[in-house]
């Protein structure tokens, strides 16, 4: 166990742990918290470490503790055990089940499923805090300066394609969004698809789910209509226009995280190279010929 990350007295803070034998192991995963698989007594638990600089990239501890008892209680999250403040660490029961492969994601029944998942966590209830992709990339704008970093070239063209996007996609209510359907989040325990690590929750635009986890697995325009069928139960044009400029958002605030953790971070990891492929894809995506259409078709 390392004690650094995983000190025995805090986990001793977790209802009923006290004095319990504990075998503890770091779990994969993650750039930036420690995770660490906890078996006691038969049972398995996974604790969250938060990093320090979670508050830089806009991450709400107790918002996503919120959201983590919400996707438990739609059937989706893992079971929440405890919360233990200040530290803002999470204990949540290890789901038995298997990882989704890349391959997988691509499978009609697959994006289904992960369609229905979606719907449950959309319908699961409120937190109390809004997601805007708008808004992230603008507040990692100013956190970047302010600690002495410097925007890429490529920030003045994307802000510019966010500000077209924003005035044109239609405004709905806002629901509770994942905002990080990374494949490493995913497990299929045979009966769902669950869904992990829920740091980035809050309230905000459907959309931006269907177009992070497009994006994030590189879908197909088949695979989103796929998707978004199984979603709404049919497909309109303003619908694929919406996750198509969602995903190219998604871009913008994986590039924008990027510039961010170049000025705040301290770990061994190019963040330089994380940003470029976020914002060549972004204005490669914005490229295409239908991007003033997809506006026309969002706005409708």
């Amino acid at each position: 166990m390392d004690v650094e990350f995983a000190p025995a007295s805090l986990m001793d803070r977790v209802p009923g742990w006290t004095g319990r034998s504990r075998k503890v192991e770091p779990l994969g995963g993650g750039i930036t918290n420690k995770n660490y698989l906890v078996h006691m007594d038969g049972e398995r638990f996974v604790i969250r470490i938060p990093a320090a600089t979670g508050a830089l990239l806009g991450i709400d501890r107790v918002v996503e503790h919120q959201a983590s008892r919400l996707a438990a209680v739609a059937g989706v999250g893992p079971e929440v055990v405890a919360f233990i403040e200040p530290e803002g660490a999470l204990v949540t029961r290890f789901i038995e089940g298997h990882a989704v492969t890349d391959v997988q994601v691509h499978d009609r029944v697959m994006l289904q499923r992960i369609a229905h998942a979606m719907r449950r966590i959309h319908q699961s209830g409120e937190v109390a805090a809004a997601f805007s992709p708008f808004r992230v990339v603008e507040a990692y704008a100013l956190t970047t300066i302010r600690h002495g970093g410097r925007l890429p070239a490529a920030h003045e063209r994307a802000q510019a394609l966010a500000l077209s996007m924003e005035q044109a996609i239609r405004q709905e209510p806002p629901v509770l969004c994942h905002n990080d359907l990374l494949n490493a989040n995913f497990i299929d325990d045979d009966a769902v698809i669950r869904i992990v690590d829920w740091e980035y929750a809050g309230m905000g635009d459907r959309f931006f789910d269907f177009g992070n986890f497009a994006v994030n697995h590189q879908l197909s325009e088949e695979d989103e209509a796929v998707l978004l069928a199984a979603y709404f139960g049919r497909v309109t044009p303003g619908q694929h226009a919406r996750l198509r400029l969602m995903r190219l958002m998604s871009d913008f605030r994986e590039a924008m995280w990027g510039v961010l953790q170049q000025a705040i971070s301290e770990l061994d990891f190019d963040f330089s190279a994380y940003a470029l492929k976020h914002f060549n894809r972004l204005l490669d995506g914005a490229a295409d010929p239908r991007f003033n259409a997809w506006l026309r078709q969002a706005a409708a």
